[in-house]
């Protein structure tokens, strides 16, 4: 099964992530966002974390806005994702710091 990169083509960190994992594929959430059950599966996973709050989109926000659900804010700005998320088979990582890189046998 092949591994899945979620986040965006123009991310420093999603285009380190693919070059490191020969073999991986982009998805690009901007051009292609998540559906329902990606978002729910990702939150389930990762919880709040998987929003980004140090991103442009998040300070753009009102506060109304930044208090909304996860998956509303998912919905709504696709780039509030915290990149990469990375699926190697049944397994979900998030971030592309060493605990991550060792978890893919790259460390």
């Amino acid at each position: 099964m092949p591994i899945v990169i979620y986040g965006i083509k123009t991310c420093d960190t999603c285009r380190k992530a693919l070059k490191a994992l020969p073999g991986a594929q982009l998805r690009d959430i901007r051009t292609e966002p998540l559906s329902a059950a990606e978002r729910a599966e990702f939150i389930a996973a990762f919880g709040d974390a998987i929003v980004n709050r140090a991103s442009t989109t998040w300070r753009g926000l009102d506060e109304a806005a930044r208090g909304s659900a996860p998956d509303a804010l998912l919905a709504a700005h696709p780039t509030l994702m915290k990149r990469p998320v990375i699926r190697s088979g049944d397994a979900l990582h998030l971030g592309w710091k060493v605990d991550v890189q060792r978890a893919l046998g790259l460390v």
